[in-house]
């Protein structure tokens, strides 16, 4: 992105996403995206970068559906700090969880990047931490649906 996109960007995501609680879960789960790719860069067994970039895929997929529900809550509670809005509190554990499986899931890879030799299982351990990030980022939906008596960001 060049200087002007990055600021035009900043600028979009101070006005939906404000400069609070929803905009740190959000840049969070981004920070997990960038680190999973980076570790991508330095496999060098194809099969296992062919493994770990259909999970990347599938991870990506994801950060519109954690936009969409950090832009609604801020919608609904708008946040300039760190308080948790009670009726919220589920949606902002839920999403703090998914990014915290997103960092795990990037180590997990990146332990996969280091193993010496075949690795017997594949991308096993990473498909299975994958599989934890969107399970939360589904509950962070649901649970916002809930909160709202609407339905969940598609």
């Amino acid at each position: 992105m060049g200087f002007f996109s990055t600021a035009r960007q900043g600028r979009r995501d101070d006005a939906e996403l404000g400069k609070g609680l929803w905009r740190r879960a959000h840049d969070r789960f981004n920070r997990g995206l960038d680190r999973y790719h980076q570790v991508l860069e330095g496999v060098e067994d194809e099969t296992l970068y062919g493994e770990l970039v259909d999970i990347a895929n599938e991870l990506s997929a994801l950060a519109p559906r954690v936009r969409e529900i950090c832009v609604e809550a801020q919608r609904r509670f708008p946040s300039n700090g760190l308080d948790i809005p009670g009726p919220l509190a589920g949606v902002h554990r839920a999403l703090s969880t998914a990014g915290n499986s997103l960092a795990m899931t990037a180590e997990a890879a990146a332990m996969l990047r280091l193993a010496v030799g075949p690795v017997p299982a594949g991308a096993a351990s990473v498909r299975r931490r994958a599989e934890s990030v969107l399970e939360h980022v589904h509950d962070a939906e649901r649970r916002l649906a809930e909160a709202g008596g609407g339905s969940a960001p598609a």
